[in-house]
């Protein structure tokens, strides 16, 4: 079979850039004819996903119809598979896939399963107020009888100015702002965190962040490149 990743991005684009860059570092391949085969729709018009999820049932309908189009244009395009890096579009995801004819990779319940594997009790999940506030990552990790932290509402700020007013306005991430958000976390117990906002991949890639951190965007990545046939790079397995 022809395998082919369809990456429905854009959300935002430096995270989209970051994801692919992800694909061709974890993937174990010597030439180009043993990457992943992969279509890459980046839609830098798509409404605001925390803006359309926290408002109204207008705008949520808009960015689902958007998404669908995407995913139905990916698969017309011969995709077998769909990643969309983008955390909080995970919010609509469940019903677009009910309209689509093939698998759309689900970021955060790969992501649950891969930190219970690790045993891990009690993840600090650092997102968008769109992600946290429908509890997207919080019902996922309880179905697996684990427990997600969020930020105090201070921590959640900083978190929501890093991911805005830093990655996405094209800056460097402030390393300051996500101190304070990792002593948030400490303070709360966690042992663990997760990067569940793509614009934090962004950060990750840039700023040497501990191992206490797991990357969703990461993850999707990983699965991804297994959904296509491809061999993981040793350490990445």
């Amino acid at each position: 079979m022809n395998y082919r990743l369809g990456v429905l991005g854009g959300m935002g684009p430096q995270a989209t850039n970051t994801f692919y860059q992800f694909i061709i570092d974890r993937t174990d391949a010597q030439r180009d004819q043993e990457h992943v085969n992969a279509l890459i729709l980046s839609d830098s018009d798509m409404p605001d996903r925390t803006a359309a999820i926290l408002g109204s049932e207008a705008s949520r309908e808009r960015v689902y119809r958007r998404l669908l189009a995407d995913a139905q244009l990916l698969e017309r395009a011969g995709c077998t598979v769909i990643a969309v890096p983008c955390n909080t579009s995970h919010y609509f995801l469940d019903r677009v896939q009910r309209e689509v004819g093939i698998p759309i990779l689900h970021m955060i319940r790969e992501t649950a399963k891969a930190l219970a594997a690790q045993g891990r009790k009690r993840p600090g999940i650092l997102a968008t107020d769109g992600t946290i506030q429908t509890g997207l990552y919080q019902k996922e990790f309880a179905a697996l009888g684990i427990q997600a932290v969020v930020p105090t509402t201070q921590a959640q700020d900083q978190v929501m100015s890093l991911i805005y007013d830093d990655v996405k306005a094209g800056r460097d991430g402030d390393p300051e702002k996500f101190a304070a958000i990792h002593r948030d976390l400490i303070a709360q117990g966690c042992d663990c965190g997760v990067l569940a906002c793509t614009e934090l991949s962004v950060f990750a890639s840039q700023t040497r962040l501990p191992p206490f951190y797991t990357d969703a965007m990461a993850v999707l990545a990983d699965r991804a490149i297994q959904a296509c046939h491809k061999p993981l790079r040793d350490f990445f397995q």
